[in-house]
């Protein structure tokens, strides 16, 4: 297919995407969702944002654990832990993230605790947005305890880069995939009574750091005792790079919601980070690295209200694809595999989702099983990005336990 073939069939894709997420020139910020404040980060007695201790070279190597600030815990947890632990960051060099562990309450079955490792959506780049210093949503709470209650002790990374050094390279799906193993690894030196047995579990920003783990989950735990199962995506972000790489001053034609506005702006502060040697900042205007700069720093509801109104456009003098292997490397940077996976997979998605509109995971459903995939898609017709992540537990609940079997 020619480059204009392409660009119009990527166009078509973005403007079935903003159909459904309802987006108008004149209703720019319609569907975004709305999150408090965010408060000040509670590190538990273990700040590690500029940690320069020793670094294992064994990725997934536990270097600390305290016990989490009561305030940060889940209920249902008869532990919960803050931890420290080895793993790569977005330049293969060797690095750390924090997480959190939690165990559920009564008497562990035998062999212990299956594992599940949560995959959290997007909460920014700054350390202030670490999750594992912040008190969960209502949502995830929710979430997070009833898997605490079905037996499951829940390892829930940070990401690396989020509250340790460096920046938490965004939708970036290797060093997502190695934050996720490495954590589960981690946790198997805590003294705690878990199983071997594991599966993740995601949403949104989590749902393609999930898949990305699961493509590489039994590779990355090779020569542990760790046995992988499966994993369950929610609100998925595929082939956004596609469309991420016609970004230019013409492009997109139309103002985005004030969430899409902030992933834009995410994506692009992480991909400058992970490719200097692009200078992917060179196509940006004045305006454009200033709010790029922000994105470094503000955590979603902060950001999502710099963003309301944006026109994408005015970030940009040259189009992003302009830069000699800038697309091939957003595919790299951000993409979703659609294939090699060697575990069941679960797909949920909400025909509301304004965040990730459908037409992103139903294309990545099409996408893997015409590759043959062991994928099963759930549709919740009246549910948003945000609601379809309770609506799943129906479905999400007997496969887990089919595959933790």
């Amino acid at each position: 297919m020619s480059s204009r073939g392409v660009r119009r069939s990527v166009a078509a894709m973005f403007l079935a995407v903003a159909a459904t997420a309802g987006m108008t020139v004149s209703s720019p910020t319609a569907g975004a969702e709305t999150a408090p404040p965010t408060a000040a980060p509670v590190w538990s007695g273990m700040d590690v944002r500029d940690y320069r201790g020793p670094v294992p070279a064994q990725a997934g190597t536990l270097i600390a654990q305290v016990p989490l600030a009561a305030p940060l815990s889940l209920p249902g947890a008869a532990q919960a832990r803050r931890i420290h632990y080895a793993t790569p960051d977005q330049h293969g060099r060797p690095a750390t993230s924090t997480g959190a562990v939690f165990v559920p309450a009564g008497t562990p079955p035998r062999g212990g605790w299956p594992v599940i490792a949560w995959a959290h959506g997007t909460t920014g780049l700054g350390d202030s947005c670490t999750p594992s210093a912040q008190p969960r949503s209502d949502r995830d709470t929710a979430y997070l305890s009833h898997w605490l209650r079905e037996g499951y002790a829940v390892v829930a990374t940070d990401y690396v880069g989020l509250g340790t050094p460096g920046l938490m390279s965004y939708l970036n799906g290797e060093s997502e995939a190695h934050s996720i193993v490495d954590s589960v690894k981690a946790a198997g030196q805590m003294g705690l009574p878990l199983n071997r047995r594991w599966a993740i579990v995601g949403q949104s920003q989590g749902a393609g750091a999930a898949l990305n783990g699961a493509r590489r989950a039994t590779e990355l735990s090779r020569g542990t005792d760790l046995d992988y199962r499966g994993v369950v995506a929610t609100g998925t972000p595929a082939n956004i790079e596609q469309i991420i790489s016609l970004a230019g001053p013409s492009f997109p034609p139309v103002k985005l919601p004030a969430g899409l506005n902030t992933y834009a702006a995410y994506i692009l502060a992480g991909f400058i980070d992970a490719r200097p040697d692009l200078r992917p900042q060179s196509v940006l205007t004045p305006l454009g690295r200033d709010l790029v700069e922000k994105a470094r720093h503000l955590c979603y509801p902060e950001m999502q209200s710099v963003m309301a109104g944006r026109d994408l456009r005015t970030l940009f003098h040259a189009p992003l694809a302009g830069i000699p292997g800038a697309r091939e490397a957003l595919a790299r940077y951000m993409g979703t595999p659609y294939s090699g996976y060697d575990r069941p997979i679960f797909l949920g998605q909400g025909l509301l989702d304004t965040d990730v509109p459908a037409p992103s995971a139903l294309s990545l459903y099409a996408q893997m099983r015409a590759a043959n995939q062991p994928v099963e898609l759930h549709v919740y017709p009246s549910k948003d990005h945000s609601g379809t992540v309770l609506a799943s537990m129906p479905d999400s609940t007997p496969f887990l336990a089919r595959i933790m079997r």
